[in-house]
């Protein structure tokens, strides 16, 4: 019978020392043509999540309604501007997390809520199936107090749900504000599944579903 240790986060005076300067080459949003590091349109908000491998978390937000670009990045750790390879040695204290910026005029932070709870069971703790890791957590960086109520409001009901359904209690770390510094990802993950159609990709969702009508109007949630 073979033992695995639970992952736990760095300290961080045991984080890898990264350093000053990015790794990312800007390019433009490969499916949607916009600047995947800015800059942005007056008015348009940031949203920050963490919800496992960012591959396929990043299509599932660039495919919603409103969303004016996305990108993968390294965020809640330690080291700056890591790598890949960095960050899933779980010494950088980062987890994989996705940047998207929308137009509030056509969704709202509380939408892309909703999108981050149904894909993808935050009940695991540091991994999502088989990605198991600091890495591989689930957060939501809040960056201001308004993202911040509807954050812990959506958990609330979330956990309710989650509940009746059988799960157990929700690990998602909400953090900020402010939110922690992102520092993008490589090229070669930003928009991976569109250059690689048959990428990994996997499922994590519980099945478990917010009401329809949440988010349609901010901070109104009818069941």
């Amino acid at each position: 019978m073979f033992l695995f240790s639970k992952p736990k986060m760095p300290a961080p005076t045991e984080a890898l020392p990264g350093r000053s300067q990015p790794i990312l080459s800007p390019k433009a949003h490969t499916v949607l043509g916009t600047p995947i590091a800015g800059p942005y349109p007056d008015g348009f908000q940031i949203a920050e999540f963490a919800l496992g491998c960012f591959w396929g978390e990043e299509k599932t937000f660039w495919q919603q309604p409103g969303v004016w670009t996305t990108a993968v990045g390294y965020q809640g750790g330690y080291t700056p501007n890591p790598t890949y390879q960095e960050a899933c040695t779980g010494q950088t204290g980062h987890a994989e997390a996705v940047r998207v910026v929308f137009d509030p005029s056509k969704t709202s932070y509380e939408q892309l809520l909703k999108v981050f709870w149904e894909n993808h069971d935050p009940t695991q703790g540091m991994r999502q199936g088989n990605d198991a890791g600091t890495q591989y957590r689930s957060a939501i960086f809040v960056r201001d107090e308004a993202q911040r109520a509807a954050a812990e409001a959506s958990k609330a009901m979330y956990q309710e749900r989650l509940a009746a359904a059988g799960y157990g209690a929700i690990t998602t770390e909400i953090v900020g504000p402010p939110a922690p510094d992102f520092y993008f990802a490589e090229d070669y993950h930003q928009q991976y599944l569109q250059k690689v159609p048959n990428g990994y990709c996997p499922n994590h969702r519980t099945g478990v579903k917010l009401p329809a009508e949440f988010g349609v109007t901010p901070l109104q949630y009818v069941d």
